[in-house]
């Protein structure tokens, strides 16, 4: 049902998105864009030895895209890249492969996302800020161990 798409924890999550910012010396950053709706998400990273010391980013988006970069804004620091390749696969399978919701007390709050998983022409706009952190790490030679 749409109404799931719009629950109170998605819609929190959009209403908590951190102001835009970019950062004035990234390590990387990266655009990704929704075909689908034209939602997009800038991010900027900044890496100390592996691990997220400083993140910015604009998302001019939907209200599902906003929920996830949000909820990824406000738990990103401190976080190392393994973990964040981790996350966008494990983001990846729960929306296309009914996997469960990423494992974690710090990911915890992107259970709420899981009703997406039945509306795959919203999973685009989902997955921008997954993507396009995977893209800022592969910039800086990042890649999953055991993938």
């Amino acid at each position: 049902m749409i109404s799931d798409l719009y629950s109170g924890p998605i819609l929190d999550a959009a209403a908590g998105i951190p102001p835009a910012r970019r950062l004035e010396a990234p390590d990387a950053s990266a655009k990704k864009v929704s075909r689908v709706c034209g939602s997009e998400v800038e991010v900027d990273v900044r890496m100390e030895d592996g691990v997220v010391v400083d993140f910015g980013m604009t998302a001019r988006a939907c209200a599902l895209g906003q929920a996830a970069a949000s909820l990824v804004a406000q738990n990103v620091i401190g976080v190392t890249a393994e973990e964040l390749l981790v996350l966008r696969d494990e983001m990846r399978a729960m929306l296309k492969g009914n996997g469960p919701p990423p494992s974690g007390e710090r990911w915890r709050g992107l259970a709420a996302l899981e009703a997406i998983r039945d509306y795959p022409q919203r999973h685009a706009s989902t997955m921008l800020v997954f993507e396009a952190v995977a893209d800022c790490l592969t910039q800086l030679g990042f890649q999953r161990e055991n993938a």
